[in-house]
């Protein structure tokens, strides 16, 4: 007779899962892994010039932190803020920008997205893909137009349908959050025509909301 051993975490495609999908273990994994290779960068920083290094920082820390980030979705500030913490540095070692420098202006100079625009930015796009028969059917399947019971100025402009939740981990959910966010973009961009037209009027959206 084999004995199975019971476990509280199950990696499935590099992200660990906790059993209560507070996601803590996946963080410590990205954290870990995103700073030792900070660390190996910031040691050849003087020796190439900021436009390789931010190469780097792409590939090797964005990658990571980028990586299925739809699943964070939900979470707690305090488990976004140590994702947070790791673009921050990638920021300081890239502009050589000390400690106790305030971060929000680097960042912004760099044109990048907080960890938390960037998970809404992974989420709208998933949600423009299913929209436009780019995604997967089982992500579309989730995703209703809204339809008022009497003509409205807000029909025909791409709104979708929020359905009801009562928990947080309802709120998380793609089939609430998705739709939630994906009403409050402008009509300008819920309409693009092409992907990439999407994409560069949704990182101008996120990005004036998130340095305003």
């Amino acid at each position: 007779m084999v004995m199975l051993k019971t476990t509280n975490q199950a990696r499935n495609l590099g992200v660990v899962m906790d059993s209560d999908l507070n996601f803590n273990s996946h963080i410590k994994t990205v954290t870990k892994s995103a700073y030792y290779h900070l660390k190996n960068i910031s040691r050849i920083k003087g020796l190439m010039s900021q436009q390789d290094l931010e190469k780097l920082v792409h590939a090797f820390i964005f990658s990571r932190l980028d990586y299925c980030n739809s699943v964070f979705t939900g979470l707690p500030k305090k488990s976004i803020r140590q994702l947070q913490l790791i673009q921050n540095a990638a920021a300081r070692v890239l502009t050589k920008t000390k400690k106790v420098d305030h971060i929000t202006p680097v960042l912004r100079s760099l044109h990048w997205l907080p960890v938390c625009q960037r998970i809404d930015f992974k989420i709208l796009l998933l949600v423009y893909k299913a929209l436009n028969g780019l995604g997967p059917k089982y992500i579309s399947d989730l995703l209703l137009s809204y339809e008022p019971p009497r003509p409205l100025r807000s029909s025909g402009t791409g709104l979708l349908c929020v359905p009801r939740v009562r928990t947080k981990h309802g709120e998380a959910a793609f089939s609430f959050y998705a739709p939630h966010i994906w009403n409050k973009l402008p009509e300008n961009c819920r309409s693009a025509a092409t992907l990439s037209s999407f994409k560069s009027r949704l990182k101008t959206f996120l990005f004036a909301a998130a340095f305003q």
